[in-house]
């Protein structure tokens, strides 16, 4: 990764956050629990995908609706990105391989 690459991802980034302090408080505020989970616990390839952009697509959908923001994902906030990113490799699962002395499918 060269200079004017990481110089792009951080204007793309401040770009992004952008989007999400144009958000009202309520979806600021679920959008941070959100993002601090997935940093956590998300799948590998957090930074490379879309999920984060389309959270804020999503997001932005459900105020232009008039919706409030557990209209849109529910009570259980934690169960909503479980069900994002089911289907995705997870920090958690590499975790658990390592501890379990299996390899994963990138290891094989």
């Amino acid at each position: 990764m060269g200079i004017r690459d990481m110089i792009e991802g951080k204007k793309q980034w401040r770009a992004h956050m952008a989007r999400v302090k144009a958000l009202p408080p309520d979806y600021q505020i679920v959008y941070k629990e959100m993002q601090r989970y997935f940093f956590k616990v998300g799948p590998v390839d957090l930074l490379e995908g879309t999920l984060l952009s389309g959270i804020v697509d999503f997001f932005e959908e459900g105020v232009a609706g008039g919706k409030g923001v557990l209209e849109l994902i529910g009570d259980d906030v934690a169960a909503f990105c479980d069900d994002l990113i089911k289907d995705s490799r997870t920090n958690a699962d590499i975790y658990q391989e390592s501890i379990s002395g299996k390899s994963g499918p990138a290891e094989r």
